[in-house]
């Protein structure tokens, strides 16, 4: 038993010392943030970092800003699809996100979850907005650790803020949980 459950440990930290290192080198990404093995969100990559993105396994590219957002990199879905990656664009006006822009970015991820997945904008602003509310309907996430890892990045208020709340009730969600202050994130 004791051996099974020392087993167990180092493979506990070999797995949480692997995502941390994929984290460190991706960490020349934008607020860079890893949810699973499977799911990450980001703010712009640098062109060059698309090949190191593929290298390490993700298979799909989703983009919710505009191509001509500053600091877009305006072939990126020419440059995603020749190195073999799925790419997608869903864009969201940054001061009028909207219910279906969120169910449209759904429908892709729904389209091949199992899919390893980039999901960025341009600051990671947008995206950890549709990054929490993807985890919570769909992946099964509490909507406080969903919550605690979108506030790593930044507190939305407002529009986005709004947002939230309405996908979430209109979802049969409570935005309310223990640990979710929304007032004070203004």
């Amino acid at each position: 038993m004791l051996i099974r459950s020392s087993f167990l440990s180092v493979v506990v930290v070999a797995l949480t010392l692997s995502g941390s290192l994929l984290a460190d080198r991706l960490g020349g990404i934008k607020n860079y943030r890893e949810y699973s093995a499977d799911f990450s969100s980001a703010g712009q990559p640098g062109r060059e970092r698309f090949e190191l993105l593929k290298s390490e396994g993700f298979e799909r590219v989703v983009y919710i800003a505009f191509a001509n957002s500053e600091g877009a990199i305006s072939d990126e879905d020419q440059l995603v699809r020749e190195l073999g990656m799925h790419y997608a664009q869903v864009p969201v006006i940054w001061d009028a996100p909207t219910k279906a822009d969120f169910d449209t970015f759904a429908a892709v991820m729904q389209s091949a979850p199992e899919k390893k997945t980039l999901l960025h904008c341009q600051a990671n602003y947008r995206a950890t907005v549709f990054a929490l509310l993807y985890r919570v309907l769909y992946l099964d996430v509490p909507l406080a650790k969903a919550k605690s890892d979108m506030n790593t990045i930044w507190k939305p208020d407002g529009v986005w803020r709004d947002l939230i709340f309405e996908v979430l009730q209109d979802n049969g969600f409570s935005p309310q949980c223990e640990g979710c202050d929304w007032s004070s994130d203004d």
